[in-house]
């Protein structure tokens, strides 16, 4: 089985489980910040993943690391992931959890790169017609790309939006190609 496929898994697990306690925000938070400290620390990761250290210390570290700063829920999220010998998959587990979160408040996540910053004014729209077209929230992640000429590329799950002046240009060439021109 996969990493992706034991993480959907442990991460529909715990969001059950948030759910039932009504923890849902809290366990939330708390993995957020276990996201961070997986971004930030090379050692954590490597800790995690280590096969050396046994299950029992690893859940004993964890335990000293967390107990009292996290929920009591997280806290035996991560014995349980420690017993099962799946604290290598953390990482995955957050993102995951962090997608069904999104999935069951209906909520897209898009990434637009554009040649230079949108105003609120061009992201407004963009949203909207984005929310009218899927019929969901969505949350828009911008990165500059200064290879565009112009425009934007968005991209919504596996569909891409490619409004670049490049893109335009190709069009424009091919309907001339075809002997459409500009009619």
């Amino acid at each position: 089985m996969t990493n992706v496929r034991v993480a959907r898994r442990y991460a529909e697990g715990l969001i059950e489980m948030a759910a039932e306690q009504k923890k849902e925000e809290v366990v939330a938070r708390d993995l957020g910040v276990l996201r961070q400290l997986t971004k930030q620390s090379r050692e954590f990761l490597l800790f995690l993943k280590s096969p050396v250290i046994d299950k029992a210390r690893k859940r004993q570290i964890l335990r000293s690391m967390f107990d009292g700063k996290f929920d009591a829920a997280t806290v035996r999220f991560l014995d349980v992931l420690s017993e099962k010998g799946r604290e290598n998959v953390l990482a995955d587990i957050i993102d995951q959890f962090f997608a069904l979160q999104d999935e069951r408040q209906g909520i897209i996540n898009v990434e637009v790169r554009t040649a230079s910053d949108f105003s609120t004014g061009q992201t407004a729209t963009l949203q909207k017609k984005i929310e009218d077209y899927t019929r969901k929230r969505v949350r828009i992640t911008f990165g500059l790309d200064k290879q565009l000429m112009g425009g934007f590329v968005a991209r919504v799950g596996d569909t891409v939006f490619d409004g670049s002046v490049k893109r335009q240009l190709e069009l424009l060439r091919q309907r001339f190609a075809e002997g459409n021109g500009l009619n």
